[in-house]
């Protein structure tokens, strides 16, 4: 009986490892999709590595945990600074500007639309690790 208990918890315990590892692969595999959108999507205006030069847009290393249109090294538009008082950049606030720029701040000088929530998960996956 203690032979069998044994056997039943050294596998729930693979079982268990197999299912973290499985876990991990997936949110690094979230993470490099992420990336990929970022570069395809974003790179044309911004910059993301530390002390990188900003672009059209300010650089987003760091953004998450930043305050909104904060950065005092780039030139906000009207739009940015009228919406920033009292926002910060988190997961809900960066997808509801993937999802529309123009919603969380009217007359800002960007424009972006994405429609896949998922799509939008990844890219602020990626965001969350340039920190």
């Amino acid at each position: 009986m203690n032979r069998i208990r044994n056997v039943a918890m050294m596998l729930a315990a693979v079982l268990s490892l197999a299912a973290g590892a499985s876990h991990a692969e997936d949110a690094q595999d979230t993470v490099a999709f992420g990336k990929k959108l970022t570069t395809n999507n974003c790179a044309v205006c911004h910059t993301f590595g530390k002390g990188e030069p900003n672009g059209q847009g300010p650089n987003l290393f760091g953004i998450v945990g930043r305050p909104f249109a904060s950065d005092a090294s780039f030139k906000y538009s009207a739009g940015m600074k009228a919406a920033a008082p009292g926002k910060v950049w988190d997961a809900k606030l960066l997808d509801a500007w993937l999802t529309d720029t123009q919603t969380v701040a009217p007359g800002n000088a960007m424009t972006y639309f994405e429609g896949d929530p998922a799509r939008r998960q990844k890219i602020i996956a990626y965001l969350s690790t340039l920190h």
